[in-house]
């Protein structure tokens, strides 16, 4: 509980502030909160996850500040609106993509959700990521939009290519948000209103996703090819959201990306939208895999249907051997 007041509070102070210091505290209230639900379960692989993350947003933090102090240095503004000098604006670039995980500071964000549980996994994918665009989007006058492009275009190709042949479930999810944070910073100096309703968008079906994740304990492909058995309705919505992520029309997820490939065309970058709108493609595939083995495919051995439906009670060893004899001659009957 109070991790959770504390993860509002260092939101509201960072996405409410005007002034460089305040927005830096709210940054750094979200990560100290954060890491106490990243390591609650006492495993080995989420003490790493929880070390890890520390590292690399203190490192981020760091650059921040150093980004501010230099931009007041030679300016003498400390108002997040008046970021203009050039150096500065690289170092915040590198920082807030460094605390988003954009190409190529994206090391960090699968192996961390990889680490965490589904609901922790939530937060980062979702909660985590709002104060970081918000900056991105009080400075985005200021930004240098080569520099973004580049970033966008490598983190939509890096998240569809290196999703192709995970098998992890939220591996697969940490590259899928690192896909859609190429597509919502490709956009973000032409229209950041158009950004912020892409990561609205983005939040709602991720946090449906996690969430039915999380009822039917899928952690892996091979465990989500079993579910089927335990909720089917939740396993339809499952795939819709999937493919809504995948941004299949005329699902809710097409709509942010066919208005940023508008807006691009606009603008006159033809070449620009259309190299990204091939590269949704990479993440088209592990989507429909996704949902492939959400809902339409049945686990081949025979051992994974009973583990769907066994109870606590112990098994009796009788029951057990007519069960094996009847699955083992019913093809023969």
């Amino acid at each position: 509980l109070i991790s959770t007041l504390s993860l509002l509070l260092g939101t509201t102070i960072t996405i409410s502030s005007n002034h460089w210091t305040m927005a830096w505290t709210g940054l750094e209230i979200n990560t100290l909160a954060i890491l106490p639900l990243i390591s609650k379960p006492h495993h080995p692989r989420a003490i790493e996850a929880a070390t890890k993350y520390f590292l690399v947003q203190a490192a981020a933090s760091t650059l921040l500040l150093f980004s501010c102090t230099t931009n007041a240095l030679f300016t003498g503004q400390w108002d997040i609106t008046q970021l203009t000098h050039p150096i500065s604006c690289l170092l915040l670039t590198t920082a807030i993509s460094t605390k988003l995980g954009l190409v190529p500071f994206h090391f960090w964000f699968p192996e961390v959700l990889q680490g965490s549980s589904l609901t922790t996994g939530l937060l980062l994918a979702t909660a985590m990521k709002f104060p970081p665009i918000t900056l991105f989007l009080l400075t985005s006058p200021s930004l240098n939009y080569t520099l973004l492009t580049i970033m966008a275009i490598a983190s939509a190709a890096l998240g569809g290519w290196a999703g192709l042949n995970q098998t992890q479930i939220r591996k697969i999810l940490a590259f899928s948000s690192i896909s859609h944070l190429g597509w919502m910073t490709i956009i973000i100096i032409y229209n950041p209103k158009l950004t912020l309703i892409t990561f609205y968008l983005y939040c709602m079906m991720t946090a449906a996703i996690f969430l039915t994740l999380k009822t039917t304990k899928s952690l892996k492909l091979s465990s989500m090819m079993a579910a089927w058995t335990k909720i089917p309705s939740l396993n339809a919505i499952l795939m819709l959201a999937l493919l809504s992520l995948a941004g299949l029309p005329p699902l809710t997820g097409f709509l942010p990306k066919w208005l940023i490939i508008q807006e691009l065309t606009k603008q006159g970058m033809t070449s620009t939208a259309t190299i990204i709108a091939l590269l949704s493609l990479l993440g088209l595939f592990f989507y429909l895999r996704l949902a492939y083995c959400a809902t339409i495919t049945l686990p081949p051995n025979s051992a994974n249907y009973m583990k769907q439906w066994q109870t606590n009670k112990p098994v009796n060893t009788l029951t057990t051997i007519f069960i094996t004899l009847t699955i083992t001659l019913l093809p023969l009957s």
